[in-house]
């Protein structure tokens, strides 16, 4: 007889080796990489230590109820870093557990204990290849091998039928074809089964049940049974012994297993064995920083569908699948419908180590008021870039805000082959403002038992509304009811809380920083001059609660399949008029540092884009790499002199006709927008967006007066009508362009004082003559300094029509003064809010 101590111990070592080499194999080719095992146990289990010395290991500990334990087991099988997981039987719970479908919930791939049904049933039929083979039954089929007896032709007698070691090992045994008998504890013929077994694996749980004489002479007898039995020698009181009788087995069988130190090593070692096994499978599709999408690249039609017919013929794929093929784990989206999901904030967190992808802010020239494809520019780059080069690319954007779905422009979500789809889900629900007022509403009237719990109070006042009804509510009377519409002509030093506090969900990089800002907000001046908070009446902290929701960006898709995040909608006037920091943030570790993030900021380079560098990356860290300045014959003819465009009316026929010369004194306005890029830093890119009525000589003209205005490149852009395929010029160019070392600077010091930062602004920005402030703003920004609010940027809100306040002054207006007549501190958004001779709070409230 030879015990296999010795050779449990030089298979141990053999594996650990071949692992070792493996793993190191696996390193060289991807830097960083190590095979990663997730332990989901109730108590830990100290053999499993020796693991962490070669793989990755994690242990969970605990689990107190199924839910739980089922979430965790999702969260695993998503993480990438993961590639094997382990239940530990039996489950040990508070309250009763499925085993079943706790160890069927684990993925495949990753069920490197071979415990699902999958896995079970291709071992059953023999599919050794393609399933992971239990590490017990598979260590006994090592150690077999190691005896040098070939299993092939002998009897071979399993005693024993869990789904541990009993099933498993049957059929391994089979499929090397031997001849197999299995028997339990109810076998009448026990001991006559043994005596013919060659090879005697035993697994029943039940202390020295097999008898030494039972045994086969020169059987190999595997032991995988753990037992304590009373020995009153041990300082325990106990002893562990095996299923089968060792001292008297050792007298006849030919190779015998001890126990304890027997099975145990190598079911660790197969254990080791299928972790890495699963890695190196992973590795076969894996391309670091490699997202695994399809996109859908829609062949156009002529003539052309509507913006409506074209999102109704795309079939959106399910935001859950989308979300799976963009790296988000299932316990970080939640689904709104089929086609959008908002993302809980644990995915930045999770992400926070991951480097950046390259940042790209699309801005435009001072526009018609029938706009100039911004959003659609935009969204045709980020398709071009994803869906046509293969690069992990996201698109951020706005909201659609309430006035954009009455006004002439579209509704800031694309159009035509480089749209987000479907287009139907933002009339219903996706605007924020609409959000808080119904939740403002749901938590003065909250639903109970189905029921709305409406006071004698709100009774009163929604018939003083002219409401006779106190559920359903339509959301016109919703907003009647909620918002108290005070006139600013008669309030003090009052503004709209909703749009900063738009302004401030829109620049919070997390909950605790909301929480302060929202803090912040200036709801009026005490007689001493002080300021007098939400905090201060004890509102902020509700606040923070019922906008929590409203934080997490949603997500959508593009025609061709593009991830979009919708985020906030804060104005592009009175405040900085671009998507949500927390989009940016998390876009840009989600697409890795090869990838790119498309975000737009609000109206022309001159108003949007300065926001956006002055505040909102001022308060992100965020740096872009590349602006892209999207601009129009149409509106360059309209610098040049012709008639202006008026939103609902035929364009001038002007506009339809080619005229070089007013064309050509029309891109003086582009050459100055180009330099307020340039201003920031950062090297620019002219979209020139095609119009069916655009010639050739046109875009050519329009594109040479860019590069000459200093432009990195300027090219057409024709992906309203081609999608991503009409934006791959741009996505060329501004890959080229990220290359480039940034140079990022601001325009301005916060600490100077806030007539110089408007003076700046207004004299780099607009080419204002100087700034003329009004009494009323002279004597605020003397309120403000004592309060201590002058270090804060400013947000200069005027018309968007042209670089001056006056909307009907077009091309590059020099000379004027730009007058400053009132100004509010929003000090939770965290800038000075300063209106122009043209605006008014009272307007801009509407």
């Amino acid at each position: 007889m030879l015990k296999l101590d010795a050779i449990l111990l030089f298979m141990f070592r053999q594996v650990k080796e071949r692992l070792k080499k493996e793993v190191a194999a696996m390193k060289n080719q991807f830097p960083g990489f190590r095979p990663g095992l997730v332990v989901l146990q109730v108590s830990l289990d100290l053999s499993l230590i020796i693991l962490a010395r070669i793989i990755n290991l994690v242990v969970i500990a605990d689990p107190t109820d199924f839910l739980k334990v089922l979430r965790r087991i999702v969260a695993v099988n998503e993480n990438p870093a993961v590639h094997g997981l382990i239940v530990q039987l039996p489950l040990d719970s508070i309250n009763p557990i499925n085993t079943e479908k706790v160890t069927n919930a684990v993925a495949p791939e990753k069920d490197v204990d071979g415990l699902t049904s999958i896995n079970a049933g291709k071992l059953s039929r023999g599919d050794l290849g393609d399933c992971f083979i239990p590490c017990t039954p598979n260590g006994c089929m090592e150690l077999i091998s190691q005896t040098g007896v070939s299993v092939m032709g002998k009897n071979a007698v399993v005693i024993g039928r869990s789904k541990i070691v009993g099933a498993p090992m049957h059929d391994l045994l089979l499929w090397n074809h031997a001849t197999v008998t299995t028997c339990h504890s109810k076998t009448l013929d026990l001991a006559e089964q043994v005596g013919r077994a060659d090879i005697l694996v035993v697994g029943a749980g039940r202390a020295e049940m097999v008898k030494g004489e039972w045994v086969k002479e020169g059987a190999v007898v595997i032991d995988c049974g753990i037992n304590h039995i009373p020995d009153s020698s041990k300082a325990s009181g106990k002893r562990v012994v095996g299923d089968v009788q060792y001292p008297s087995a050792i007298e006849r069988a030919g190779y015998i297993t001890p126990v304890p130190g027997g099975v145990g090593p190598m079911t660790v070692a197969m254990l080791m064995k299928n972790t890495v096994e699963s890695a190196k499978r992973f590795l076969q599709t894996y391309t670091p920083g490699k997202w695994s999408i399809e996109y859908t690249k829609k062949k156009p039609q002529e003539p052309q569908p509507s913006d409506a017919e074209i999102s109704c013929s795309c079939q959106s794929k399910p935001i859950g699948e989308l979300a799976r093929e963009v790296d988000l784990f299932s316990e970080e989206v939640e689904p709104y419908g089929r086609s959008r999901a908002k993302i809980r904030l644990d995915a930045l967190k999770r992400m926070e180590k991951q480097p950046d992808g390259k940042y790209v802010v699309v801005t435009g020239i001072t526009s018609t008021p029938l706009g100039e494809g911004k959003h659609t520019t935009a969204l045709g780059l980020a398709q071009a870039l994803g869906a046509h080069l293969n690069i992990n690319t996201f698109a951020c954007v706005q909201e659609p805000s309430p006035g954009s779905f009455f006004g002439a422009r579209g509704i800031a979500v694309g159009g035509g082959y480089s749209q987000i789809i479907p287009l139907e889900e933002f009339a219903f629900g996706m605007i924020s403002h609409v959000y808080i007022l119904q939740a403002l509403f749901d938590l003065l009237v909250p639903l109970r038992k189905g029921q709305r719990s409406v006071s004698p109070a709100q009774l009163n006042r929604l018939k003083k509304l002219g409401i006779e009804k106190s559920d359903p509510l339509t959301g016109t009377e919703i907003r009647c009811f909620v918002q108290l519409d005070i006139d600013p002509d008669i309030a003090t030093d009052s503004g709209s809380l909703e749009n900063e506090i738009m302004a401030i969900l829109s620049l919070s990089s997390s909950e605790e920083e909301m929480q302060q800002r929202l803090a912040k907000i200036v709801v009026a001046t005490n007689k001493s001059g002080d300021p007098v908070t939400t905090e201060d009446l004890n509102v902020s902290g509700p606040l923070a609660m019922l906008l929590k929701d409203a934080l997490k960006p949603v997500l959508m898709q593009t025609v061709e399949g593009t991830p979009v995040f919708l985020h906030t909608s804060p104005l592009a006037d009175i405040a900085q008029g671009s998507p949500s920091v927390l989009a940016d943030k998390l876009a840009l570790k989600m697409v890795g540092s090869k990838g790119f993030v498309v975000t737009v900021s609000g109206h022309g380079a001159d108003i949007g884009l300065e926001k956006f560098f002055n505040i909102k990356c001022r308060y992100s860290g965020l740096r872009p790499d590349v602006v892209v300045i999207v601009a129009t014959v149409r509106t360059l003819k309209m610098h040049g002199g012709a008639p202006p465009v008026q939103a609902g009316l035929p364009l001038p026929k002007e506009y339809s006709h080619e005229n070089l010369k007013q064309l050509e004194r029309g891109c003086c306005h582009l050459k100055r927008q180009v330099e307020n890029a340039q201003a920031f830093g950062l090297p620019v890119i002219v979209a020139v967006n095609k119009f069916s009525c655009d010639t050739d000589t046109e875009l050519e003209l329009v594109c040479g007066q860019a590069r000459q205005a200093g432009a990195f490149d300027a090219v057409q852009c024709t992906n309203w009508s081609e999608g991503g395929a009409g934006a791959l010029a741009l996505a060329e160019a501004v890959q080229r362009a990220a290359k480039l070392p940034g140079q990022f600077r601001f325009l301005y010091d916060t600490q100077i004082p806030a007539a110089d930062k408007l003076r700046t602004v207004a004299q780099k920005m607009y080419g204002a003559k100087d700034i003329a402030l009004s009494p009323k703003s002279i004597e605020k920004l003397v309120l403000y300094t004592k309060q201590g609010f002058e270090n804060l940027p400013v947000c200069i809100a005027k018309t968007h029509l042209s670089l001056s306040n006056d909307p009907m002054l077009k091309g590059v207006p020099t000379n004027f003064m730009l007058p400053i007549t009132d100004i509010k501190a929003n000090v939770g958004a965290g800038f000075l809010c300063c209106l122009t001779e043209s605006v008014s709070f009272i307007l801009l409230y509407l």
